[in-house]
């Protein structure tokens, strides 16, 4: 019964993400290719915003997960508000020491933290009630405020700085705006089934949970998500320092349309995590083995057949496009970041069953090490070589693929399970020659024939041989439960 809620959550999470990626994708390749260089600068605050959200949350989002499937219902509401004391400290801090900093740095885009602050505050406060929304299996209404809101927010604040309405300051301002109706919305919402009435004292909660544990679990969290942050995200901010906001706007076009296939995963791990949390503090690794198994599968198949589709049509799609020659140039760079995404897909929740065990510190040394790795990366394709937006990509690829193949190591050393059997591996060969062979179909003169024949073919041929050879169980279930129904 659990475990079908939770493939109804994971399902309606996965649709309502998508929504927003279609809004997304729509903007991406009608809108934002107009002005690459607005676009840049709103990637660049938003990048500031994600090095200082993880400062304001310090790790209490993870906690909230972490400690609370054995609290009390009292201690629990306890645990979520001081998340919340947490995370409002932490910023008061903050926004002084940025407004003495001013005083001290001479930095021609300083003023951007001024945008970046707010939107980190308020990113920080979403994240923890989105974390308490997954705790209560009621994650598909926030998730479905926190994808569609934005996705709205910056083409219709684009729109309106292309047709001169405001400045772009401006622009960015109203932007932030929108994410504070989105805190809003997500509140009241969740404050419709988990009341925090109460007291703010918290001397009960650490008698419950021991302060020094929560204060070491909650500062090596910080360090995994900031050091994540610095591993995979740092590109958005590196690129204005030794490109232009232009650059950095092409390459946010390729986040964009390379960010939709990680859709399913975000879903799943959202809601896989409290569960997850509770095999391992219950020693249930029979079924946790059985389930990264499945869900790595799954989250592969899925993974690799979008990604197919965008190897084998989206060229010629660009292609028929009025921003076509804008877009082109971001072709390479959504190649290799949508490779990332599936091999991060691939080896499905390693990170939640390092973080939710007591060997959580693996998550830090290694996110260390791979921040020198990157940033050391980033910075010598931008100022080394000439690839440009496509060296950060490549440095990405790269971070990734080593970051995820070091958690698969350590995870087998501990638990001795893998995401992975024999019928993976049939997986992946049948998609692997799938793709090969329809990216071979010859090429239709008319470009819409050519994405539709080409797409078509991959989706239908995959789909029906993954069904027939029984590789995806849960496919099978699903497809046969639809079926009886019609």
């Amino acid at each position: 019964m659990q475990d079908n809620k939770t493939h109804k959550q994971a399902f309606w999470f996965t649709i309502i993400n998508y929504v927003g990626i279609l809004i997304g994708v729509f903007s991406t390749v009608f809108i934002y290719p107009n002005d690459k260089d607005f676009l840049g600068k709103v990637g660049f605050v938003d990048s500031i915003a994600q090095m200082l959200f993880p400062v304001f949350v310090f790790g209490g989002a993870q906690a909230l997960i972490h400690f609370y499937p054995n609290l009390s219902e009292e201690s629990k509401k306890k645990l979520f508000k001081y998340g919340i004391v947490t995370i409002l400290c932490i910023a008061a801090v903050t926004l002084v020491v940025l407004l003495l900093g001013q005083f001290a740095i001479s930095w021609d885009k300083y003023s951007y933290l001024f945008f970046a602050f707010p939107l980190a505050l308020v990113l920080a406060l979403i994240e923890l009630f989105k974390r308490q929304s997954a705790n209560l299996q009621k994650i598909a209404i926030p998730t479905f405020y926190d994808k569609i809101i934005p996705k709205l927010a910056l083409p219709i604040v684009f729109v309106l700085v292309l047709a001169h309405f405001f400045t772009e300051n401006t622009g960015i301002v109203i932007f932030v705006g929108f994410y504070f109706l989105l805190l809003l919305m997500v509140a009241q919402y969740l404050f419709r089934y988990f009341s925090i009435k109460g007291n703010w004292n918290f001397k009960s909660l650490f008698e419950s949970i021991s302060k020094r544990e929560y204060y070491n679990y909650c500062f090596y969290s910080f360090l995994g998500s900031f050091g994540s942050f610095l591993a995979f995200r740092i590109d958005g901010f590196m690129i204005p320092l030794f490109l232009e906001f232009d650059d950095n706007g092409a390459y946010r076009i390729a986040v964009n349309l390379s960010s939709a296939l990680a859709i399913p995963a975000t879903g799943l791990f959202t809601i896989y995590a409290p569960q997850v949390s509770h095999w391992i503090k219950n020693k249930e690794f029979d079924v946790l083995k059985m389930k990264y198994v499945e869900t790595s599968k799954l989250l592969f198949f899925i993974g690799a057949l979008l990604f197919s589709c965008v190897i084998v049509g989206v060229e010629s799609f660009f292609s028929l496009l009025p921003t076509a020659d804008k877009l082109i140039a971001s072709l390479p760079v959504i190649y290799i970041l949508g490779a990332n995404v599936v091999f991060n897909m691939a080896t499905g929740f390693n990170s939640e069953i390092i973080s939710y065990s007591q060997y959580y510190r693996f998550n830090i040394v290694a996110v260390l090490v791979l921040v020198v790795l990157n940033v050391s990366l980033n910075y010598y394709y931008l100022t080394q070589t000439d690839f440009g937006i496509s060296g950060v990509a490549i440095a990405s690829l790269v971070s990734m693929s080593l970051f995820n193949i070091a958690k698969l190591i350590f995870i087998y050393k501990k638990f001795r399970i893998l995401p992975f059997d024999w019928s993976y591996a049939k997986l992946i060969l049948i998609m692997f020659l799938i793709a090969l062979g329809v990216y071979n179909f010859p090429q239709f003169s008319n470009l819409w024939v050519d994405v539709f024949v080409k797409v078509s073919a991959l989706v239908i041929s995959s789909l029906l041989l993954i069904y027939q050879l029984k590789l995806l169980p849960l496919f099978n279930y699903w497809v046969n439960k639809i079926t009886r129904k019609i």
